[in-house]
């Protein structure tokens, strides 16, 4: 009991760095986290730099090649990969995009999509499929969340056709961990007509979760956002390319960011690495916002330490909401991230979400399954998870 009180002692004081829990219980990090105190500080001191020194001069572009160096390096940290493989982006969706649209693809090639993707891949997916006259099948994986196989599943979904899988690190609406390394072998060792099946990640449930070693897991297309479970601004995101899928990979939209030049300003190739796939000017400030978030985890505990939290937060809010009459939980047993959906009989569950906001706890509803979904950090506190739990309890009585 002594080490629960004391982590939660500690914890008082981390989330004081983060404005947003100051006045509210918040279990949406699945969709957008809080940013600390001193990624918002980043964001308006590097507007200010900018501005007092010109936006555009030389002094202000060595600043804002430094802090995209700078998040680059510990992004590729969080992840364990090397920086040149990673691409920054906005987001996973524009990663995506990124890795489905820059494949040489043939007509009659097959494309294997899980069935909890979320909507904004699906549609990428389709757009493809439509223009370049490819093949698109679904695997069900939505059976496999308590005590299915998901690996099988995915082998018996695999063509000679088949060029690409795609799919989620966690699911984002079961909170499922799927086994990707194991996955990613099995595709790489499968002999499809056009040579490796690649695997593209939708990693938006993950990055901030899991302790990660992209390396060891191999996939080759690993596309994530800052702003969920790292707790970045809006707008940072990255893509990381095995090294043995670059070339593979032709870059759709292109830009400065992305090319070589030679002395007299000519044209002369891509970048050598997943800088390629960058494009022109950002919102340069928030890079530093994305450092300074992750560094605020970091300050905390490890990936490990964090990761380990998460659990045992999610197994005491999952376990809390079996407990009650008429709320069934998606997994029947505690998840293995910080995603916790549940169902209530009779549905409702648009109108039990809006109730709880008003009350100062916010969640969300998924249409597929029909549910509610609760997410916790390694920084929410065991009394918000049983004042939540009240709340619910209320509503439905």
């Amino acid at each position: 009991m002594t080490g629960i009180v004391n982590i939660e002692s500690s914890l008082v004081q981390h989330r004081q760095q983060f404005p947003a829990l100051a006045t509210k219980a918040y279990f949406n990090y699945g969709g957008q986290g809080p940013m600390p105190q001193g990624a918002i500080a980043a964001i308006l001191d590097g507007h200010q730099q900018m501005q007092s020194q010109g936006p555009f001069s030389s002094s202000v572009n060595r600043w804002a090649t430094q802090q995209m160096q700078q998040a680059r390096a510990a992004i590729a940290t969080e992840l364990k990969i090397s920086p040149a493989t990673l691409t920054l982006t906005e987001n996973v969706t524009v990663g995506c995009n990124i890795a489905l649209w820059g494949l040489d693809w043939q007509a009659g090639d097959h494309i294997l999509l899980s069935d909890c993707e979320h909507p904004g891949v699906v549609g990428i997916v389709q757009e493809v499929a439509r223009r370049f006259d490819l093949i698109v099948s679904v695997c069900p994986l939505l059976d496999t969340l308590n005590g299915g196989d998901p690996i099988g599943a995915i082998a018996q979904h695999l063509r000679p056709t088949t060029r690409l899988v795609v799919l989620s690190h966690i699911l984002w609406n079961t909170g499922q961990v799927l086994p990707l390394a194991e996955i990613v072998a099995l595709c790489h060792g499968h002999a499809g007509q056009r040579g490796l099946v690649r695997v593209l990640v939708d990693a938006a449930q993950s990055v901030g979760v899991l302790p990660l070693d992209l390396t060891a897991i191999a996939a080759d297309f690993y596309a994530f956002t800052g702003h969920k479970w790292l707790c970045g601004p809006a707008g940072v995101g990255g893509l990381y390319v095995a090294p043995d899928a670059l070339a593979d990979l032709r870059p759709t939209f292109v830009g400065w960011r992305g090319i070589t030049k030679d002395a007299q300003g000519n044209l002369t190739g891509w970048m050598p690495d997943g800088q390629r796939f960058e494009v022109a000017t950002s919102d340069f400030p928030l890079y530093g916002a994305m450092s300074e978030a992750i560094a605020t985890h970091h300050r905390w505990g490890s990936a490990t330490d964090r990761y380990r939290r998460i659990c045992q937060l999610s197994g005491l809010l999952w376990a809390e909401l079996a407990n009650l009459p008429r709320v069934v939980c998606l997994r029947t047993a505690p998840p293995a991230a910080g995603l916790v959906s549940f169902q209530v009989a009779g549905g409702r569950h648009a109108q039990i979400v809006q109730t709880l906001e008003q009350q100062g706890f916010l969640l969300r509803t998924l249409l597929y399954p029909d549910c509610v979904r609760a997410c916790v950090h390694y920084f929410t506190l065991e009394s918000e998870i049983e004042q939540l739990v009240g709340a619910i309890a209320a509503v439905l009585r």
